[in-house]
């Protein structure tokens, strides 16, 4: 053990440039900080820090050390934490964001599913159509639709979310049907702005692709409640398919344009890069990829 704390305590001390700062990070004393790194020098027979009475500096060979061993830290802490949990089984807590909708009508169902394979486990799941700061307010991981923005989030796809553009037969027996996406200029459009570029629809057709600009006659951030005012006839809106379940088989709401084909969207589970994946957080996104097999 004295040998993984003394890299721990030298890759604290290279990164902050201070061995009372990587002290407070590793939670030890600036003495004994100071004392693992000499000790680990000692036994390799190198110079890795080069001390000053105002700063610590990294010899050359400590830059090449430190290299791998932030890397080295991570697998070790990662198979102790998989060698511990196979002993007990997961336990621990879970604090999970997702979107409001897609949280009640798909992720509550699959969380049911996966905190009765691990009892043991603490399920706390927030839903909010904010992107919340998973390092400020300490989640696990989100469940996100789109592409993630941030560098430093790391991002596994559990699916593919398509969209579907409807309206009640109410709606289109007193206003045409449109067959083109043009034709939809002469309508009321209902605007989920949860929706990156909510503002724009875009429509494909073999190679073509047709751009259309809703007016903005209603707009509402949740998808369900686009999908409550298309079914009072209130006029034409744009879907994520998990939102309607069986609106279109019991015919509450058409299809619009079936002849044109809609960009589907990327589910993602993303989680910060520079911790250690704990195994509970790898079993839940490994559980809802098999879930959400195929698109939703």
């Amino acid at each position: 053990m004295e040998l993984i704390e003394g890299i721990r305590a030298f890759v604290a001390t290279a990164q902050t440039g201070s061995f009372t700062e990587a002290a407070e990070q590793l939670g030890i004393s600036n003495r004994l900080t100071s004392k693992y790194v000499a000790q680990l020098e000692s036994k390799l027979g190198v110079l890795l820090l080069q001390r000053t009475t105002r700063q610590v500096g990294v010899t050359p060979i400590g830059k090449e050390f430190l290299l791998r061993a932030p890397a080295i830290l991570e697998s070790l802490d990662e198979l102790l934490g998989d060698v511990s949990e196979d002993a007990r089984g997961l336990t621990g807590s879970l604090r999970i964001s997702a979107p409001v909708t897609f949280g009640e009508m798909y992720l509550s169902s699959v969380l049911s599913q996966f905190s009765v394979l691990h009892p043991q486990l603490i399920i706390d799941l927030r839903l909010s159509d904010e992107h919340v700061d998973l390092a400020k307010e300490g989640f696990d991981l989100a469940f996100r639709v789109g592409e993630p923005e941030l560098l430093t989030l790391k991002a596994r796809k559990i699916s593919e979310v398509q969209n579907v553009l409807v309206a009640s037969a109410d709606y289109l027996d007193k206003n045409s049907l449109p067959k083109t996406p043009k034709d939809l200029d002469m309508h009321q459009c209902i605007i989920d702005t949860n929706r990156r570029n909510a503002g724009r629809w875009v429509f494909h057709k073999e190679e073509e692709e047709y751009s259309f600009n809703p007016k903005k006659h209603l707009l509402v951030n949740s998808a369900r409640v686009a999908k409550n005012w298309a079914m009072a006839g209130n006029g034409i809106a744009l879907l994520p398919s998990f939102v309607l379940q069986d609106e279109l088989t019991s015919h509450k709401l058409i299809q619009v344009l079936e002849a044109y084909s809609m960009k589907t969207n990327p589910f993602y589970a993303v989680y910060l890069s520079h911790n250690v994946l704990p195994k509970r957080v790898r079993a839940l996104i490994d559980f809802a990829v098999d879930s959400f097999k195929g698109s939703i």
